[in-house]
């Protein structure tokens, strides 16, 4: 039986319940037995000499809530138990394999497990690169470095987000570069927000750059096709090496994500508009009648917020923001 009641207990309950509370038998059709003794099951309707009587869904409410609860308690206790649990097993697998070297051969292209060579291995179905891709997150002892361009979908950053906690709190480094994009979401800044606090670093770079994953500096992962769906798996030592310094050159022209995830002032957001026309530092002043000095101080923020080393190329970043009235 599951938690809620089936559409045609709640028909008849309320059936009953504009009965004035009572149901009789020469109310029910024989199909509604089932449906009856299911009720009765659930304590939603109790039996009478005269036929049923309607009970309070609320003590239900409250049994069923109980019953969740303890059972939500016991899975986080099992989950907390597992890693130990689990403990010699990993132990035992780590000892047996250099770590983030021999990752399972695949074919160049195919995905499928063979006798490829494992340090360009193409994996084509994209519910299996995330799989490995957690897999790796699971096993990294270290550091991840991430550099994910244009907008994140909300979703595999909620998917992700315990995962990413649980490598924080075992002591591992995570670095990820953002576009300005992913923060003009205020649900993604929250999720990002979640993992900064959590020890996270997260940088923002206003200009093209390139997806990749790289783990303990070992393995690399970078799309195989527009569409993102295929993923290439990378091991060669120079390889990976050369995209941790492509990495690095972009950590280090990015800016802080803390400039980012607090929104920005309304009068910051007028400015922007305006500079987005094409209007210049004095001419906003005056449009907005505040001093020249203000406006450099927002535009200061706003420059940081898009990474923008002048006014042209801000307004250009900008330039998708609405007309400012």
């Amino acid at each position: 039986m599951t938690d809620e009641p089936s559409p045609a207990e709640r028909a008849l309950y309320l059936t009953a319940v504009r009965g004035g509370g009572r149901l009789r038998p020469e109310d029910l059709a024989p199909a509604d037995r089932p449906t009856l003794a299911a009720l009765v099951a659930r304590g939603l309707l109790t039996p009478t000499a005269t036929g049923w009587t309607a009970a309070s869904p609320r003590a239900l409410g409250d049994r069923i809530g109980l019953e969740l609860r303890t059972r939500a308690l016991r899975l986080l206790r099992h989950a907390e138990r597992l890693p130990g649990t689990l403990g010699p097993l990993a132990r035992a697998y780590d000892a047996a394999r250099h770590p983030g070297v021999d990752l399972p051969a695949v074919h160049p292209g195919t995905g499928d497990p063979g006798t490829g060579d494992p340090a360009a291995g193409t994996v084509d179905d994209a519910a299996e690169v995330r799989r490995r891709v957690g897999e790796l997150v699971s096993e990294c002892r270290e550091e991840v470095l991430a550099a994910q361009p244009g907008p994140r979908p909300l979703e595999a950053l909620r998917m992700a987000v315990a995962q990413d906690l649980s490598l924080l709190r075992r002591g591992c480094s995570l670095r990820t570069v953002y576009q300005p994009v992913t923060l003009a979401d205020p649900a993604a800044r929250s999720q990002v927000a979640l993992r900064t606090g959590h020890g996270a670093q997260v940088r923002v770079l206003a200009e093209p750059y390139e997806r990749v994953l790289v783990f303990d500096r070992a393995v690399a992962v970078i799309p195989a096709d527009v569409d993102r769906n295929r993923a290439a798996f990378l091991t060669d030592p120079t390889t990976v090496a050369y995209l941790v310094a492509q990495f690095e050159r972009d950590w280090a022209r990015a800016t802080p994500a803390d400039r980012h995830l607090d929104p920005p002032s309304v009068t910051t957001v007028r400015i922007g508009r305006l500079l987005a026309r094409g209007l210049t530092q004095r001419a906003v002043a005056t449009r907005l009648g505040v001093s020249e000095r203000t406006v450099a101080a927002h535009i200061s923020r706003l420059r940081d917020r898009y990474g923008a080393q002048t006014l042209f190329q801000l307004g250009w970043l900008m330039r998708g923001s609405r007309d400012d009235r």
